[in-house]
């Protein structure tokens, strides 16, 4: 699998990104997928993820509220909407893809997921 993530740029507190990472092959419904970020000088951090059919979600308790993932499987496409954005949210953010036999998984830590997407970088201005 290979992710491609686009959608990052300057924006001031309050305002809303959307990134998006497409993914190549047919498979794409069996892959639970993820977004983690990493701020410079820092380890790289979950930020959300979604099960294969989407119905299962969860977030970081810093982006509760305020981000939503959401995926289009005939797209194959895995979208981050980021609203309320602060300064603290400035990063690189990846996309990440594990496959999974279960429906309903999603997964939190870095090391379990199988691919990586390019960095796309977010950066809040106050």
């Amino acid at each position: 699998v290979q992710l491609q993530a686009s959608g990052g740029g300057l924006v001031q507190a309050g305002g809303s990104l959307r990134l998006s990472c497409a993914a190549s092959g047919r498979t794409f419904s069996s892959y639970v997928m993820g977004w983690f970020r990493q701020a410079p000088g820092k380890e790289r951090k979950f930020v959300t993820a979604i099960s294969r059919s989407g119905d299962i979600t969860n977030y970081a308790d810093s982006v509760k509220g305020r981000f939503t993932i959401s995926r289009d499987n005939a797209k194959n496409t895995v979208y981050l909407q980021m609203n309320s954005l602060k300064p603290e949210d400035t990063a690189v953010y990846y996309c990440a893809a594990r496959y999974s036999y279960y429906e309903r998984r999603w997964y939190a830590l870095p090391n379990e997921y199988d691919y990586w997407g390019q960095r796309t970088q977010v950066t809040v201005s106050s």
